[in-house]
């Protein structure tokens, strides 16, 4: 499986109507505290933008909804990985990617057969606290030794000047949130990222 180099992440359907459009090919809808309805709705509201700009939608943690709304990708952390119902993930056909941050939790990913491994955070972020350091461009050729051929992809403090170094790695894609969502202009910002991941397309 190939996914786009660029790897966009948005904590709602509106950001999704807002950036798709753009010209981006894979995004992950990333939704926390809300109701299961509003959660339902902003769901079908992402995948029927997605499915008008051919772009592919990734649910994260809400693998239930995922199936309900006939999705086809979803994104787990690792403790939502261990409450989930891998094999009913598996029999709706949904493609799984999975985080880790460790190598024991690189071991319980690759155990759950997903179809991409993410690592992070590569760089220091603000997106979230962190118990972890910084992983390095080290950090992320050990992974790829790992996971190959799985795709890996790279989060955590990414922006346009840390591409070339993160590609050459190994990353296969590398996941945004922050740099763009936070940016003065993010349509902007948006066709920067695609502009400057286009060598690894």
């Amino acid at each position: 499986m190939k996914l786009d180099p660029f790897y966009l992440i948005v904590d709602s359907a509106a950001w999704v109507g807002r950036l798709v459009p753009l010209g981006v090919k894979l995004v992950q809808l990333r939704i926390k505290d809300k109701e299961e309805a509003a959660l339902r709705a902003e769901i079908r509201r992402a995948k029927k933008l997605c499915t008008a700009h051919g772009c592919q939608l990734i649910v994260n943690d809400y693998w239930q909804l995922a199936i309900e709304e006939s999705c086809d990708f979803v994104h787990l952390g690792q403790e939502d990985l261990a409450a989930a119902d891998l094999p009913a993930i598996k029999r709706a056909g949904l493609k799984l990617g999975l985080s880790t941050h460790d190598h024991a939790e690189l071991k319980e990913a690759l155990a759950a057969g997903p179809d991409y491994v993410a690592l992070g955070p590569i760089y220091p972020t603000i997106l979230k606290k962190m118990k972890w350091a910084p992983q390095g461009q080290d950090r992320i050729a050990e992974w790829k030794a790992l996971v190959a051929p799985l795709p890996l992809v790279a989060i955590g403090g990414l922006n346009p000047a840390r591409l070339p170094g993160v590609f050459a790695s190994g990353a296969d894609a590398a996941a945004v949130v922050t740099d763009i969502t936070l940016s003065s202009d993010p349509e902007a910002r948006t066709r920067e990222w695609i502009e400057a991941t286009a060598p690894w397309r």
